[in-house]
């Protein structure tokens, strides 16, 4: 199976979800107010800018799965204070781990020690904004077919691949430019 969670969107994998039902999970990467989201299994859009404790709310209110995407990789604007980490750590299910385009080894590895601390299971996403880099690293899970078998295949996750080249953020910023300046393109 494959999660598909665009930013503060599930529209493209709702439309992949209608390919192939049995092979997506519907989600949505989310911004709050204090850093990002991830959510699995839901029905509807959850509206970016919210409070993180709001956000986790409207996706309990789906019967989705809450986890934290790249805590700690600073780069982004995306990434969580520590305060507001450790604030909503009882309301979530899972830290993202190993993220593809965290590329500070530490920033996924102080994702793991933090899970770990906590006693949360971890992920790993791909992160991926080119066809290239679906599955560079991947969550390795028993079978499970709903939002509460996945919380509890989650406890026997397993991550793996590797962390794409800092070059494909390259890709991201001419896709950026590129339906900036093609408009037409997007109709």
């Amino acid at each position: 199976m494959v999660a598909i969670t665009d930013h503060n969107t599930i529209q493209g994998a709702l439309e992949a979800w209608a390919l192939a039902p049995e092979q997506v999970i519907v989600g949505e990467e989310i911004m709050t107010t204090q850093g990002e989201l991830l959510a699995y299994f839901l029905e509807e859009t959850v509206p970016p800018g919210l409070s993180p404790e709001e956000t986790i709310a409207r996706v309990r209110a789906q019967g989705g799965v809450v986890a934290v995407a790249h805590p700690f990789d600073a780069r982004r604007k995306g990434h969580w204070q520590m305060e507001d980490l450790q604030r909503i750590a009882p309301l979530v299910d899972a830290i993202e781990g190993l993220n593809a385009r965290c590329f500070s080894r530490q920033a996924n590895l102080e994702a793991q020690k933090f899970a770990q601390a906590w006693g949360l299971p971890v992920l790993a996403g791909s992160d991926a904004h080119t066809a290239r880099e679906v599955g560079q690293v991947v969550t390795v899970l028993p079978r499970f077919a709903s939002a509460v078998e996945l919380k509890e295949a989650l406890t026997a996750s397993r991550l793996e691949g590797r962390i794409s080249w800092p070059t494909v953020t390259l890709a991201s910023r001419y896709a950026k430019l590129r339906k900036r300046w093609r408009p037409a393109e997007r109709a």
